[in-house]
Order: structure tokens, then sequence, then C-alpha cells
């Protein structure tokens, strides 16, 4: 199948990747914040304010990856 949207979906693919090695540099970035913080209720703070927030931060791409997906897709869908 031909499509006109290569690009968005090239964009889409890498966006993707940079999302997902995102995500996982920041867990493990959230995970050694947790072991050097001192004290409990600070470690209980990162792991439940912090860590969340954070990594919820980092899927905005994986979310933009999504967005222009649907784009290219509709995109398709209104060209033929």
């Amino acid at each position: 199948m031909e499509t006109r949207y290569g690009t968005l979906r090239f964009w889409s693919v890498l966006m993707l990747a940079v999302g997902v090695v995102g995500v996982t540099l920041t867990v493990i970035g959230v995970i050694i914040w947790a072991v050097e913080v001192e004290g409990f209720w600070q470690t209980l703070g990162v792991i439940l304010f912090g860590g969340p927030i954070a990594v919820a931060l980092a899927t905005l791409p994986i979310a933009m990856s999504q967005l222009l997906r649907a784009v290219a897709d509709v995109g398709d869908a209104v060209s033929r």
C-alpha cells in the first residue's frame, strides 16, 4: 500500500525509540535517586511522588509518537 505520509511514520518510529530509551533511563534514575536519599520518608516520597511524575513526563515522546501515527492514518484514510 502506497502512503504519502511516510515522513510522519518515520518520525513516529524515531520518537517511539527515544521515548522507550527515555523511560528506561528515567526508571533507572529514579531507582538511583531512591537509594541516594537519606531517610525512610524521603525514599517514600521519591517512590510515591517523584518517580511517577518523572516517568509520566518521560512518556511524552511516546504519546507524540502515537499522535503522529494517528495523523498519518487519518491522512491515508482521507486520501483514499
